[in-house]
């Protein structure tokens, strides 16, 4: 019999059972409906319950369609995926900015890639630069200053102990975050003072205040947050306003209302900050562009944000507190993940003008495309409770159509490709309903299988991003060698048996690889022999000729793009991220490009493999 809490949860969109991506059904915890119904606002103790929000879908009409460019009716393209701050310059500040990816866009726009993959850029926690995973932003709306290039702000002097400690942080394998950070806010600081009496008289003062107009006074609830977590940095609390003293939790409190009046120069600073971040995006942005990149700048949407950053103390009321957004237990994690970021209210984000809708908008204004992190997130989201384990968890179903309206609205308003992430536990219909809103499919290589053989290239979707792997698995030097496998079973992560099935299993991937590749003629016949017979030595490293052959394997398919990997153009062992650790174990977000950019271009593996991506992508 079907109890009352259970019947309210429906209702409100909450899951009493679900399956998980291992096709397992499992009932959700009685605890866990009650408290997500009570943070949604409704009183399970009330008669009726609270008055639901109604209809969670539009009615059944003709969806709009996201935009696609004329072009890609006839043609299909290539581009480049990196993280920003893994770009190595002999010019740059100890990370890679914007004016390494003006570098990077002349690089590829001329090896004919028509796009520039970058990780999320929305600003974290300056204040706190060691939290860095650029999928946990304090705030999705703005970008991240530590990207800002601080030779390219008008009125820049160097000074000679700054070049120093400049050469010394550029050194290191790993971004010095803190480093960085201290450095490049001492000099942005000191360009502000100048600008502030100097520069900012002429007419870039104009710009600036049009700047602060058209965002309103969201940019001054931002710039604010950012001042006053530098403060309480300074006394010894967090970053995050979850650690303040509670009078400046609310940015409403008396509290809160003095701290600005009395720093108004130090909240105009780090609006100021967002505007050169801005200014600084917008310029590659149309460097791509007039360099005949067709897409430009294909940025990351993150799906959510920490729960003590600067879009929670802005407007809490948009956001469901005492639940993190989570993936249920599966295969790869017998006992789920908590992902440590705070789910959206649904009834927040049905508002056509509200904040997620013009999120969207300001984000796509950026690039050319944009790849929407779980895009799963449109449907449902698995949410847990504080403080308890994943397994506890639910999903709560969002409003999925109204929300792809709001979406392809805005992509065409911003004529803005989507890229809609839907690996994981994707539910059934789900990537139909994407393809008929002209949402574009993550398709990754090691992904793609019928049993044990990797699904042939021409089977892959048309209306679809096809690249052999992403900054959350290994490259593919160390897919090759089962370098994340060892890596998984040295910090724990698997067991050594798990760990010599997952060999077993790979060495055979190997096969299956070389296989197809064989069969679509993309590696002579002397490379293939050579390569067959040492397949199973995992000790045999990954020959160039098998790298650009997969290459040219995912090249060939006729999905509309495709994504190579920075890091396995340049045979990058490392993992940019490994899911599971945390900084202490592992340098997740951290690890720079082994070869500088001004040396990419000479390499025979980079003039090799554009060669032949070129050959089955033609600009």
């Amino acid at each position: 019999m079907t109890s009352r809490i259970d019947l309210l949860a429906a209702q409100h969109g909450i899951s009493r059972e679900y399956e998980g991506a291992d096709g397992v059904r499992r009932l959700a915890p009685h605890d866990t409906k009650l408290k997500l119904l009570k943070a949604l606002g409704v009183d399970p103790e009330t008669p009726g319950g609270e008055a639901h929000l109604g209809s969670t879908d539009c009615p059944h009409q003709e969806s709009l369609r996201c935009f696609l460019p004329d072009w890609l009716e006839s043609a299909r393209c290539w581009g480049i995926s990196l993280q920003l701050y893994e770009l190595r310059s002999a010019r740059n500040w100890g990370i890679g900015d914007f004016a390494d990816l003006l570098k990077a866009i002349q690089l590829f726009a001329n090896a004919g890639a028509d796009f520039i993959g970058l990780n999320p850029l929305h600003a974290l926690f300056l204040a706190e630069p060691e939290r860095n995973s650029p999928f946990s932003p304090s705030n999705r709306r703005f970008l991240n200053p530590l990207y800002i290039s601080v030779p390219n702000v008008p009125g820049y002097q160097p000074v000679a102990d700054e070049l120093e400690e400049c050469e010394r942080i550029r050194e290191g394998d790993l971004v010095d975050y803190g480093g960085v950070a201290a450095l490049k806010v001492r000099a942005l600081r000191r360009l502000w003072a100048r600008w502030r009496d100097e520069i900012g008289a002429r007419e870039l003062a104009k710009d600036f205040e049009r700047f602060q107009d058209d965002n309103g006074p969201e940019l001054r609830a931002h710039a604010l947050f950012e001042s006053l977590s530098s403060e309480m940095t300074r006394r010894g609390h967090g970053a995050g306003w979850k650690s303040w003293p509670k009078q400046f939790q609310n940015r409403e409190t008396p509290a809160v209302r003095s701290y600005a009046s009395t720093h108004a120069g130090d909240v105009n600073f780090h609006m100021w900050l967002q505007w050169l971040a801005k200014q600084q995006l917008d310029v590659a942005q149309k460097e791509a562009r007039r360099l005949g990149m067709r897409v430009g700048l294909y940025l990351d949407f993150a799906v959510g944000e920490a729960p003590d950053g600067s879009a929670t103390w802005i407007n809490r009321d948009a956001y469901i507190e005492g639940f993190n957004i989570g993936a249920p237990p599966d295969f790869f994690s017998a006992i789920g993940q908590d992902w440590g970021l705070v789910p959206p209210s649904p009834a927040a984000l049905l508002n056509p003008h509200g904040t997620w809708a013009n999120l969207l908008g300001r984000t796509m204004s950026n690039g050319g495309a944009l790849r929407l992190d779980h895009a799963m997130s449109l449907r449902q989201l698995f949410l847990v409770p504080n403080g308890e384990p994943a397994s506890s968890g639910t999903y709560l179903r969002y409003p999925f159509r109204i929300l792809l309206e709001h979406l392809a609205k805005a992509s065409l308003d911003q004529s803005c490709m989507v890229i809609g992430e839907d690996l994981g536990n994707v539910p059934g219909g789900f990537r139909e309903e994407m393809e008929r809103a002209a949402v574009l499919s993550y398709r990754v290589f090691c992904f793609e299988k019928e049993g044990t053989s990797f699904v042939p290239p021409e089977r892959y979707p048309r209306l679809a991003l096809a690249c052999l792997s992403t900054h959350d698995l290994p490259t593919l030097r160390a897919w090759w060698g089962c370098d994340d496998i060892a890596l998984r079973q040295e910090h724990n992560l698997i067991d050594q048996k798990q760990a010599a099935a997952q060999t077993e299993q790979r060495l055979s991937e190997r096969e299956s690889l070389l296989e197809i590749m064989a069969r679509y003629h993309l590696i002579d016949p002397l490379s293939a022999a050579e390569v067959t017979g040492r397949i199973r030595d995992v000790a045999f490293p990954l020959p160039d000729t098998v790298m650009i052959a997969a290459h040219c394997l995912i090249a060939r398919t006729p999905s509309l793009l495709v994504s190579i990997r920075l890091a396995d153009l340049t045979g990058e062992e490392h993992p940019t991220n490994l899911p599971g650790t945390d900084p202490s174990i592992y340098p997740n977000w951290r690890r720079k490009n082994s070869i500088d950019l001004d040396e990419l271009a000479g390499g025979e593996r980079f003039r090799s493999l554009v060669a032949a991506v070129n050959q089955e992508r033609p600009r």
